[in-house]
């Protein structure tokens, strides 16, 4: 039995120049006994504007460990649920079996975990003529395999916290304390 019961991670991933693209995606990973999942278990069915639905790669392809995924943003047209259910579930199912391809993930555990993803998705995208799709799945897809392998080497570490404490602020804060 794995003794993994709760581990979270996050990432970003930047959209190309001129793109609404980047990825934000946050992650739980945990045991199917533990909180991660009843959490997983509470999540069936759906609420107004926040779909969720399994990671599936393709047609009767669903990703191990059993994914749920769902969206930060409230859901209120048709073409973003094409995009959060199309390119975006792609990425991240493509990603989560490239995590366990290369050992991120457990194999030996993979029916004793399951997950649950809250991906970030921007409403501009599914109104972007110019909307570039390869960009979404790479933004997706990397910022998927970068929030696992976080999430599963507990990053950042207190130490590299502490140590950009300094250093690193938030995006949001820049010029509010200077001058």
């Amino acid at each position: 039995m794995s003794e993994i019961w709760l581990r979270a991670g996050e990432a970003t991933v930047l959209a190309a120049e001129g793109q609404f693209t980047d990825a934000m995606p946050e992650v739980m990973i945990g045991h199917v006994k533990g909180p991660v999942g009843h959490a997983f278990a509470a999540m069936a069915g759906q609420v107004a504007g926040h779909p969720r639905m399994f990671v599936i790669r393709d047609l009767n392809q669903m990703v191990r460990p059993p994914t749920m995924m769902t969206t930060k943003v409230t859901v209120n047209s048709t073409a973003y649920v094409e995009l959060l259910g199309g390119v975006v579930q792609a990425a991240t199912g493509d990603a989560i079996v490239d995590c366990l391809k290369e050992g991120v993930l457990p194999k030996k555990h993979v029916d004793d975990l399951c997950m649950i993803i809250m991906v970030w998705l921007d409403r501009r995208c599914a109104t972007d003529p110019n909307l570039d799709r390869r960009d979404l799945y790479r933004t997706n897809y990397e910022a998927t395999k970068l929030a696992i392998s976080r999430a599963m080497n507990g990053e950042p570490t207190v130490e590299q916290l502490i140590e950009n404490r300094k250093t690193v602020s938030h995006y949001a804060l820049e010029g509010v304390f200077e001058g």
